[in-house]
């Protein structure tokens, strides 16, 4: 770690774009713009202020992937004045031109005309799937450890390749909440001397369905019901447990979702998988079986059940927030790409495990993620819809060196993904949207369509041609180009079947259950306890216990005992497979890096220590947050420490850990009317401190404080000989064992196993 502050750094690259000193207090993200508004309106005109430090756009590539060496500025709005799209100066834009001040409105008036249109038309179609993202630009770095098996020129030692990374929940609308039970989209674009690659995963390694034709069912079950369009991004309801418990090949990945890995604490804190097996080439043309791996430097980190369905009420965009703010505090987000390698061998098989079945994973204890590159989030997107909304992946972007496999489920997304764009983005031109834009040459030969902005020239867009001079040529593999890997396909019948390997759909879900700690298995009772009690017909719930008991009894017993149903027997031989340690989330310890610390104190509170834990936290790359009765600065007239959050708006679930410095009055609005958290008999402490303080303590999260804090944290059930709960006279020495407590993510002594 760096003794250079990352927060306070971005403060003063914002105060010298600004051209002003920054304050003590500035570092902590969520700043709207780059430059604090005045109370009264400004009036004497100026350019457009500077994104924040944080943010920029798109490289400055013309449609043909040439690099422009333009400022991203000078393709943003520009001059001082209101112009209407054609550039012209405003000199109104409140009032409608009117026949008289009472009048009609009048047809001539070409601004109201102007604005309402463009407005009408401000949004496109939504994605069927992953409508709801957050983004960002980054850099991934290879190091060379690829070379053996892949000639892509973005995975050599050294090579840094810009990329723009989108997260996204499946199942729900643009408008819905952040932290619902579902699996996360998790894809890349990388930039690449050699064209776009785009590998598009998920947080979940394997997917419900083995075979493409059946996507649309899978999706149209997980969507809300289609007659009052309920429940909104969530699985819990009778047409998406009818369809997994018919289709068995769901069992895997429904299990995956109903764990931890169902509701992530961070876009930061999750895997990524590229689901498919690929096919890799290297530079003497042989190739390799491979599966990518995406592992967080922060550690793998979920919300328990609570958590998420306070975070939905309290803060639907979370998880997009975490990752904005986390950028610009500093803490920029980094993952490892891995890849496990197969020998391409006919059968296409390892130990057993068919590699063209994407419901199957294969064991890290089988075949290790050997790591070929680091993906670096560095900067926020300066426009959610030119970027995140209008970025287009597709599976089939491909560079030399990565190839696909036969796997069916690949295959019906190489034609989807292309297929969405042409509808969402209005024509064939959409890779020449700015995000989207190449950093290699283009020539292609496509010609006009929707939205076409590049001028091609020339006379001959066909080949071969001699009126162009017979550009643009063909190139040969030692030249660059894309050249499909020659496989041999056998001679067979054309049947719509699927191999036996493809039958089993036990054995790895009852091989991750098996993987599970004890609490990890606890909370997959309970995901499937409310998931099937939410479903309406009876004949569902026990079709489901019916799956689970070919998974393992005890977890078919314990559900059926939450539904109040008898637990089936299994209906196929429950195997013994080697649990794979890999598959938990819990053992390891993480670095501290963007953690949430609430520091709870008042005007009376010991404000030395609070300066000190707040600049050691941001020291150690966390966000520190000061909680107080009301907003603004405690110590006005000494050493001012400026309040992030109050005792009314501040929830538990937004922190990773609490600190007491000191033991805080009651508020002056804590009483019922005011804010229903402060209701009930008057206490010594603000109950909505001690309320903060439970909730924090019931979710395994690290608290305590130093001074007289020992009354506050008793009265919240935190008392301060209970297991994470960190207390002393130091202030520094407490942040420490908070600190230490935090690479664990909860402190997982406080939920003792019932199974």
């Amino acid at each position: 770690m760096s003794d250079k502050n990352p927060l306070k750094a971005v403060a003063e690259k914002a105060a010298d774009a600004l051209g002003a000193a920054p304050s003590p207090e500035e570092g902590i993200p969520g700043k709207p713009g780059p430059q604090s508004p005045p109370v009264d309106e400004p009036t004497r005109p100026r350019d457009p202020l500077p994104p924040k430090p944080d943010q920029h756009g798109p490289a400055t590539m013309s449609p043909t992937g040439q690099d422009l060496g333009a400022d991203q500025a000078d393709l943003a709005q520009a001059g001082p004045y209101l112009t209407t799209a054609q550039g012209a100066r405003l000199y109104d834009t409140d009032h409608s031109l009117k026949a008289g001040e009472r009048g009609p409105v009048l047809l001539q008036d070409h601004h109201l005309r102007e604005k309402i249109t463009h407005f009408d038309h401000e949004r496109i179609p939504e994605r069927v799937v992953h409508a709801r993202g957050a983004a960002a630009h980054g850099v991934f770095r290879g190091y060379g450890t690829a070379a053996s098996v892949s000639k892509a020129a973005f995975l050599a030692e050294g090579v840094e390749t810009p990329v723009f990374t989108r997260f996204s929940t499946v199942l729900g609308s643009r408008g819905s909440a952040d932290t619902v039970r579902d699996t996360r989209g998790f894809a890349t674009k990388f930039y690449t001397e050699e064209g776009v690659f785009d590998l598009v995963g998920n947080n979940i390694p394997v997917f419900f369905i083995q075979d493409a034709i059946k996507f649309p069912d899978v999706i149209h079950a997980g969507k809300p019901h289609p007659d009052r369009e309920i429940p909104q991004a969530q699985s819990a309801h009778d047409t998406f447990w009818d369809f997994v418990t018919l289709h068995t090949e769901a069992t895997h990945h429904t299990l995956w979702n109903m764990s931890d890995r169902g509701i992530p604490r961070s876009y930061r804190t999750m895997e990524g998988f590229g689901v498919h097996t690929f096919r890799l080439v290297n530079a003497e043309g042989a190739t390799t079986l491979a599966k990518f791996h995406w592992k967080p430097r922060l550690g793998v980190h979920s919300l328990l059940w609570e958590e998420a369905q306070i975070i939905n009420g309290v803060d639907p965009d979370f998880h997009r927030r975490d990752l904005a703010d986390a950028i610009e505090a500093g803490a920029h987000p980094q993952w490892e790409l891995g890849i496990q390698t197969f020998p391409d061998t006919p059968e296409q098989t390892f130990e057993g495990i068919d590699l063209l079945d994407p419901t199957k994973i294969v064991p890290e204890e089988l075949a290790p993620v050997q790591p070929v590159g680091l993906l670096t989030l560095n900067a926020n997107p300066s426009n959610y819809f030119a970027e995140t909304e209008q970025v287009a992946f597709h599976v089939g972007h491909l560079v030399p060196g990565i190839d696909v496999t036969d796997d069916p489920l690949l295959a019906g997304r190489l034609f989807s993904y292309l297929d969405t764009q042409l509808t969402r983005l209005g024509g064939p031109n959409f890779g020449q949207l700015p995000i989207n834009r190449t950093h290699a040459p283009v020539n292609d030969m496509l010609r006009d369509g929707m939205h076409q902005t590049a001028v091609h020239r020339g006379v001959a867009p066909y080949r071969p041609n001699s009126l162009d001079g017979g550009c643009p040529f063909l190139a040969g593999a030692e030249t660059g180009a894309f050249v499909e890997t020659p496989v041999t396909v056998p001679e067979a019948s054309k049947v719509r079947a699927a191999p036996a390997s493809f039958a089993d759909h036990f054995s790895q879900p009852r091989q991750f259950w098996l993987s599970m700690t004890p609490v990890e298995q606890e909370h997959i009772i309970a995901a499937y306890t409310f998931e099937l009690s939410k479903c309406y017909e009876q004949a569902i719930k026990e079709r489901a216990l019916k799956v689970l008991a070919n998974i393992d009894p005890t977890l078919c017993a314990q559900v059926a005992a939450g539904l109040g149903l008898p637990a089936p027997g299994p209906t196929e031989q429950l195997g013994t497979p080697e649990p794979s340690p890999a598959l938990s989330q819990i053992g390891a310890t993480w670095p501290p890096d963007g953690r949430v610390v609430g520091i709870v104190a008042d005007a009376d509170a010991d404000l030395a220590g609070v300066r000190t834990v707040r600049e050691r936290a941001l020291g150690a790359g966390m966000v520190p947050l000061v909680i107080a009765p009301t907003g603004g600065v405690l110590d006005p007239d000494g050493d001012p420490v400026t309040v992030q959050r109050t005792f009314a708006n501040a929830r538990s679930v937004e922190f990773d850990a609490i600190l007491l410095a000191g033991t805080p009055a009651p508020g002056d609005d804590a009483y019922g009317a005011r804010d229903a958290k402060a209701a009930g008999p008057a206490r010594a402490s603000d109950p909505r401190v001690l309320l903060l303080l439970s909730e924090a303590f019931r979710h395994g999260k690290a608290v305590g404080g130093w001074g007289e804090v020992a009354g506050v944290l008793e009265a919240a059930g935190a008392a301060a000989t209970l297991p994470g709960v960190v207390t002393g006279d130091d202030p520094a020495a407490v942040l420490e064992g908070i600190t230490r407590l935090l690479g664990e993510h909860r402190v997982w002594d406080r939920f003792p196993a019932g199974i």
